[in-house]
């Protein structure tokens, strides 16, 4: 039977979804559903393992069943996911020992002091890319080790398996405790703090450092691989073996279905954060100004393509952070409609610290502020500030990519749920004084991870073939004066200051 389709799970910080693209890398059928948000304390954030591979499930049935699909017509299937997002599970049982630690949690904040008082918060820099910071998962890791009496002994007894959320996932599909393969790629490794950049192996000095045995992690695979990692099981969710074929972490993916194959090629994604790449090509760049040096892919043996990023933690997030527990707007998609009600900002600058200061400042310590309120300040004024926050962050993030990198970025690709929303995507482009380009196909991510499956199995032949897919749907060009747009992003840098120092 001819394959007609690509598969490709998404697990991501807010929901799962499950993607069929066909040859043109066209959405062709999708599922999705959102999981809970678990906050067990200030700071905190969690996600319940089996609620994620259960949506996994559902999101797979769905697709297959109410399109009439059958598994035989999909080529492969490949993931991508959450990155930082950590979990330990029992292998005999195939349970979580404990909620997976979201990306977005401080909790490991004291114990990054800590690690940061021998060396600095670039100790380890040099050999992982990145800086000492909760966001990562080695810290995840250690904190599950020293808190969690479960997990504890489950290592002692040689029955834990931790993994990122990617992990957890392939391990499922290609049959849990009866032999399914314990794997993570390349770009998921690498926000481990665990990992060898150059060597593209977990390397034994960060491993004491975080106290984290050798033998309770996954093997680190090519993101494109020779041979597929495993198999659907036939009684699982897709009913047949299906080959299971292509990982990437989130922004790697959006990347990857942006056709940024060359190098000095970038984009910007607008989920629950904002995480903008550009690809350095197979030069591995240390990162003078807060972005973080990390593998962008790697295809069967070839060396690997790196990329520099920054991290944004809070964006499409404040959205629903601004509906959900403020209830300013029912629908994340009138916040657009209710900013648009005021002129400018009305002096009203937001900073959604929540999680503290990723790139590039990496200030753990900050707190989210609202500053400049007056008398004159409404809900329209307020929710201008939520949208601006996004892009005055990641004009941060672009001028440190151009210094790091050394390139002129010319334009900028956009990719993500938030790059919907008009007046963003205009201020977005007056903030950063270039062309903002979105293609046709915003759901990139999903598209990345289906273009790595696709790659590994023949579904598509190569890269040459992957660029003729993208097209250019929409294009913002700047058009605020340069005194009023330097005048504005002065106010934010001082709104900035203010959030500083606010947890000692």
């Amino acid at each position: 039977m001819q394959h007609k389709f690509i598969g490709s799970i998404d697990q991501g910080t807010t929901s799962t979804r499950f993607i069929l693209f066909d040859v043109s890398g066209t959405e062709v059928f999708s599922h999705q559903i959102e999981h809970r948000q678990i906050f067990p304390q200030p700071g905190w954030v969690e996600h319940d393992p089996l609620e994620l591979w259960e949506n996994t499930r559902k999101c797979v049935m769905t697709v297959l069943a109410d399109n009439n699909v059958r598994p035989q017509e999909i080529a492969a299937v490949g993931i991508t996911n959450q990155r930082e997002t950590t979990m330990v599970w029992d292998k005999t049982t195939g349970l979580p020992l404990h909620n997976a630690i979201v990306w977005q949690d401080t909790r490991t904040a004291e114990m990054v002091s800590r690690l940061a008082a021998d060396g600095g918060s670039d100790r380890f820099r040099g050999k992982t890319g990145l800086p000492l910071a909760p966001y990562f998962a080695g810290t995840k890791m250690k904190w599950l080790l020293d808190n969690s009496k479960k997990v504890a002994e489950a290592v002692v007894d040689g029955r834990a398996l931790f993994g990122t959320i990617d992990a957890w996932i392939v391990w499922k599909l290609t049959g849990g405790r009866d032999g399914g393969s314990h794997v993570t790629d390349v770009t998921n490794a690498s926000r481990t703090l665990l990992m060898d950049l150059e060597k593209l192996q977990w390397d034994e000095e960060q491993l004491k450092h975080f106290g984290v045995p050798a033998e309770v992690l996954p093997d680190i695979v090519s993101s494109i691989p020779d041979k597929p990692y495993g198999y659907t099981r036939k009684d699982g969710a897709f009913g047949a073996e299906v080959p299971v074929c292509g990982i990437l972490g989130d922004q790697q993916a959006a990347m990857f279905g942006q056709a940024c194959f060359e190098q000095g090629t970038s984009k910007n994604t607008y989920g629950t954060g904002c995480f903008m790449l550009a690809n350095t090509g197979t030069e591995i760049v240390q990162s003078r100004y807060g972005l973080l040096t990390t593998p962008l892919y790697k295809i069967g043996d070839e060396p690997a393509v790196y990329s520099l990023e920054g991290s944004i933690a809070v964006a499409g997030s404040l959205v629903q952070w601004i509906r959900d527990n403020i209830g300013l707007v029912k629908k994340s998609s009138d916040i657009e409609k209710l900013a648009l009600k005021a002129e400018d900002n009305g002096g009203v600058y937001f900073v959604p610290a929540f999680a503290g200061l990723f790139a590039p400042r990496w200030r753990p310590d900050a707190r989210g502020v609202i500053a400049g309120l007056t008398g004159f300040a409404n809900a329209s004024h307020i929710a201008r500030a939520v949208l601006e926050s996004t892009a005055f962050q990641t004009r941060e993030i672009f001028h440190a990519m151009e210094k790091d990198a050394g390139i002129t970025i010319s334009s900028l690709k956009v990719d993500g749920g938030m790059t919907a929303n008009n007046l963003l995507m205009q201020f977005q482009a007056d903030m950063l004084d270039v062309p903002v380009v979105r293609p046709v196909t915003t759901e990139t991510t999903a598209l990345g991870a289906a273009y790595a499956a696709g790659l590994s199995s023949g579904f598509w032949g190569n890269l040459e073939e992957l660029k003729k897919h993208w097209g250019e749907d929409k294009r913002w060009n700047p058009s605020m004066p340069a005194e009023l747009r330097e005048e504005k992003y002065a106010l934010w840098n001082k709104a900035v200051e203010k959030t500083l120092n606010w947890i000692d």
